[in-house]
């Protein structure tokens, strides 16, 4: 009988999304548990190339209260959070905003290990 090892989704965050999380007080477990929703399939919108919308509680103010996420995701693989905002900013993302964040998405999971490493080193992205 042979195991089978789940690969660990590896979860990133760009330097603006970093800003913003602190100044909203989202902290890196609620990143990481809206990352586990996704794997167990608990996505909140598709919107295509890899790109979700999810919405992760916020110090206290629950998940309708909280904050909207978008991020760059392939299955077990890698994460990476790029825009958020709350409720009382914005009702959503309008599509001139899209383009440039799904561009963005492509890019990073397009990056190999060592572009990764790089961009943490250069401090583009942090690991969460």
């Amino acid at each position: 009988m042979g195991f089978f090892f789940k690969k660990k989704t590896r979860i990133y965050k760009t330097k603006n999304f970093d800003k913003w999380s602190r100044k909203e007080r989202i902290n890196d477990g609620e990143l990481r548990n809206a990352v586990d929703e996704i794997n167990r399939g608990l996505i909140d919108a598709n919107l295509g190339g890899n790109i979700f919308k999810k919405r992760i509680a916020a110090s206290g103010r629950g998940k309708r209260g909280g904050a909207r996420t978008i991020l760059a995701y392939k299955l077990s693989d890698k994460a990476f959070f790029i825009f958020g905002f709350t409720k009382s900013e914005k009702g959503n993302v309008s599509s001139e905003e899209m383009k440039p964040l799904k561009d963005l998405g492509k890019r990073l999971l397009d990056y190999n290990d060592r572009e990764i490493k790089d961009a943490v080193r250069a401090g583009d992205i942090l690991e969460v």
